[in-house]
């Protein structure tokens, strides 16, 4: 069995800090916004066929995804300390 090197292990820990909240956060704001509107009675303005209710709900899904994980990444960016923000400023 290959030993993970430190900096792998922080990778790794990095991404599932900016991706399983991300992940309950648009869980969360999918349940919410589909609890209040129904895609089927949404009209998209200027396109005769209607995309599917599961398409919208996909769709939906990812982008609050997407927004979620820019947030949490961010926060982990801002939470970074000083030193650690000048030394990569340096190289």
């Amino acid at each position: 069995m290959e030993q993970i090197d430190l900096n792998e292990q922080r990778e790794v820990k990095h991404w599932v800090l900016i991706m399983w909240p991300a992940f309950l956060a648009a869980c969360l704001l999918e349940a919410l916004v589909f609890s209040l509107v129904d895609p089927g009675e949404v009209h998209w303005p200027g396109q005769t066929a209607q995309p599917s209710r599961q398409g919208v709900y996909t769709v939906a899904f990812f982008c609050f995804w997407m927004i979620a994980m820019a947030c949490s990444c961010m926060v982990l960016w801002l939470s970074k300390p000083e030193p650690e923000l000048n030394d990569r400023a340096v190289d």
